[in-house]
């Protein structure tokens, strides 16, 4: 298991996971988060060269084991004495944009209607079975698939199950999934369903990063024979993977282990009890690796170090993590011969260390007393700060403020694009895709997939007297099969144009903003949406993130948002509008969606026509038809309406800061049914 491209930092931690889960495919797969560039893919197809060789029947397509065949294979049943091969076991890898039918297997509906032949090619969770799947950049793969890969990772079978017609079959793998973070996070509860995970990262060091640099040439200058110079230590691996795997049915879990495992899991309050399993599982295989025959205190760390960081509770936008102090004291804790009534740690109670002081911060108290605070109804204030909702004056430049801290998130209102779209899978817009409710068929342009059976027999019925039926039977011909059209939800791209000038600058009022920003963001992330970040301030608009899938990388950037200076409102809405021009020549499928976060007000150098500038920027965008939503900043008793104007001109929703909550929404719709 050699790496051309050398040690990187985690890679002691990644080559450990991948060869636990090579002794034991019951721990539940790895998945490898890292920077590009670190060398995740090659360990990965380096694991398969050193898994032991597999036994199938000749022919099966299944990959049958001839000591054990499946009862279920759809090549079967196999006799006893049929041929058997000895082959590698396989690398297979599953591309981003595949579909379901090429992951599970499909079945070929037009054989089985007009020839009455029950006719299945098999997917590639057959091709895997007994052998590595690996899906790189695994956090893009569509949710339905990344789920259908996992189920199917736990239960060791794949089910097709269409039109009345069900084949099943063994998918016993090792599942590998890598994945830049920076890319976008994998969803919590598709994220637990991995049993292990490791962080790699480049080396920082110029000795080690110079070693890469050497071993990258030495094998493309000699592949043949790079691979011939590490032969022998290869072949040790892969023995020493074999014995283990022979040692792991032998190797005992004791009560006292047993108890460090669940005493370890309980102390990062996971939720469930899979951790409790994947971490025992993950134990065990590493006591066989390590040729003993009971799990010690080490392998119950080991296996939590690498089970356990992204399971514990965290919010959505912090990284998977583990902290060491928390793990040495609950291994401890569940040793037999710890008091149970050992006082805490110094630093309180819970022993969390000194608490946070209650009093205001290095910045200094409030200006209002609103900064991270909400409304007994969960969102954020709107109250403005003395002396504000006046008319705004430029007459002497606005004093540049510090980045404020975002009040708390809330759960937003969804906001959707009008139509329908046909973009790749998520929750928010409607969208003609693979899964969702039948709303009509179609005649199909290639294989049918998804056979509509109603419409089929309504354009068969008219022509079976033509066709000369004279039984029960049904005549089908190729012409009347009907593909049935799906509804689902769309991911969209969600750019938010965020007003950071000194007009937004009041300290409760921009904790607020960025509190709904952020709520905004933890939304598109729920949702499956891509997101962009543009803010306008002083004398110009910048982009702040190009569009991505990172919304964690959005988040950042809005916390970290200074503020002050002029509101150049027409150069953020330009510079929205050249953004969405290039992503949707890079991503034509994906419509936009424009949230303006503003008070509306647009100031400049002294002599323009700065509003109808903006106006005529908005012109542009609703031109180019992007659906947009303006957020209404504006607050106090004085309000000029700027941004319901702004939301006009872009043909789009305005919603006051107050509206975006989720129980807003239920209260108004409550109170137009009690009036109705």
């Amino acid at each position: 298991m050699t790496y051309p491209f050398g040690a990187v930092v985690g890679m002691d931690d990644m080559r450990l996971a991948l060869l636990l889960n090579a002794v034991s495919p019951a721990v539940g797969g790895v998945l490898v988060r890292g920077e590009k560039g670190t060398a995740k893919s090659t360990a990965v197809r380096a694991l398969a060269a050193v898994l032991p060789s597999v036994d199938v029947v000749t022919g099966c397509r299944f990959a049958c084991d001839p000591a054990a065949p499946d009862p279920e294979c759809p090549d079967g049943p196999h006799d006893p004495a049929s041929p058997a091969t000895t082959r590698p076991a396989r690398l297979v890898e599953l591309p981003v944009g595949a579909s379901e039918d090429r992951v599970v297997g499909a079945l070929d509906l037009e054989r089985a209607l007009t020839e009455g032949v029950k006719a299945f090619e098999p997917g590639l969770l057959a091709a895997a079975h007994r052998g590595l799947l690996y899906v790189d950049e695994v956090n893009l793969l569509h949710d339905h698939l990344v789920d259908l890969l996992l189920d199917a990772a736990a239960m060791g079978r794949a089910y097709v199950e269409r039109e009345g017609v069900s084949v099943r079959h063994a998918a016993r793998f090792l599942l590998v999934g890598t994945m830049n973070p920076e890319e976008g996070e994998l969803r919590p509860q598709l994220l637990d369903r991995f049993g292990l995970t490791v962080e790699v990262a480049a080396p920082r060091e110029a000795a080690e990063r110079a070693e890469v640099v050497r071993r990258r040439f030495a094998h493309d200058a000699d592949p043949a024979g790079f691979a011939a110079t590490w032969a022998a230590e290869e072949a040790a691996l892969a023995a020493r993977i074999a014995d283990a795997r022979a040692r792991l049915p032998r190797v005992v879990l004791s009560d006292a282990a047993l108890r460090q495992v669940t005493t370890v899991c309980a102390a990062f309050d996971v939720d469930g009890l899979r951790a409790d399993l994947v971490t025992a599982r993950a134990a065990i295989a590493h006591a066989a690796w390590s040729g003993r025959e009971e799990v010690t205190e080490d392998d119950v760390r080991v296996a939590a170090r690498l089970a356990l960081p992204h399971r514990r509770r965290r919010n959505p936008f912090d990284a998977p993590g583990l902290d060491e102090e928390t793990l040495d004291q609950a291994l401890a804790d569940s040793r037999p011969d710890s008091p149970d009534d050992e006082p805490p740690p110094d630093g309180g109670p819970d022993g969390g260390g000194t608490p946070p002081p209650s009093g205001p911060t290095e910045e200094g108290p409030p200006e209002d007393g609103h900064v991270g605070q909400h409304g007994p109804d969960g969102r954020p204030p709107t109250t403005a700060p003395r002396g504000e909702g006046g008319p705004h004056t430029d007459a002497a430049p606005a004093r540049e403020k510090a980045a404020v801290a975002p009040s708390d998130p809330f759960r937003t209102r969804r906001l959707e694009v009008p139509g329908i779209g046909a973009g790749a899978a998520g929750r928010r817009s409607r969208a003609r895709s693979d899964r969702g409710r039948v709303v009509g068929s179609r005649r199909p342009a290639g294989p049918v997939t998804r056979l509509h059976l109603v419409d089929t027999v309504v354009a068969a019925a008219p022509h079976q007297r033509a066709r000369g039926r004279t039984g029960p039977g049904l005549h089908v011909d190729r012409a009347d099969l009907r593909q049935a059209t799906l509804e689902g939800r769309e991911g969209n791209l969600v750019l938010f144009v965020v007003d950071a000038s000194g007009s937004m600058g009041a300290r409760s009022r921009m904790a607020a903003v960025k509190g709904a920003v952020l709520s905004l963001l933890l939304d598109a992330y729920q949702r499956r949406d891509k997101v962009g970040l543009v803010t306008f301030r002083g004398g110009d608009a910048e982009l702040a993130l190009p569009p991505t899938w990172s919304v964690e990388a959005a988040a950042a950037r809005l916390t970290g948002l200074p503020t002050g200076g002029r509101t150049p409102l027409a150069a953020g809405l330009l510079k929205a509008h050249q953004t969405l021009t290039l992503e949707r020549v890079r991503d034509p499928r994906r419509r936009p969606l424009l949230v303006v976060v503003t008070d509306g007000r647009a100031t400049g150098a002294r002599g323009g026509d700065h509003l109808g500038d903006a106006r005529r920027a908005a012109g542009l965008l609703a031109a180019a038809d992007v659906a947009s939503v303006v957020v209404d900043c504006e607050s106090g008793p004085v309000r000029l309406g700027l941004a319901a104007t702004l939301g006009t001109a872009l043909r789009g929703q305005t919603l006051r800061l107050e509206e975006l909550g989720a129980e807003s929404l239920a209260g108004t719709v409550r109170s137009m049914r009690g009036a109705a």
